[in-house]
């Protein structure tokens, strides 16, 4: 969990572990219906303008397709960027943002 595995600990970019598990529930909260928080995390990815793609993992053919809808969603609303960059900003930013 410190890193003795990995070079920045238990989620590869030092995020604490229960810290990530809280800011994907608060996260779930502005996930549009219909679509997974996974799909919403690559949508918010695309929608950087400095992003020209997103590589995410599958292990499988589902986990392909669903990632793959992902850049078929619509647009984030101004709404849902604020509310994740707000989680960002308060949860995962101090934990990480200094190592970059």
């Amino acid at each position: 969990r410190q890193g003795e595995a990995f070079d920045r600990g238990e989620t590869f970019s030092g995020v604490d572990f229960e810290t990530g598990l809280e800011a994907a529930e608060e996260l779930k909260e502005v996930v549009p219906e219909g679509y997974t928080l996974a799909q919403f995390a690559l949508r918010w990815i695309l929608m950087h303008p400095a992003v020209s793609c997103a590589i995410p993992g599958g292990k499988n053919p589902s986990q392909v397709e669903d990632n793959v809808a992902a850049a078929q969603m619509p647009a984030l609303s101004n709404g849902a960027m604020r509310r994740a960059r707000e989680v960002y900003d308060s949860s995962i930013r101090p934990e990480v943002h200094h190592l970059w």
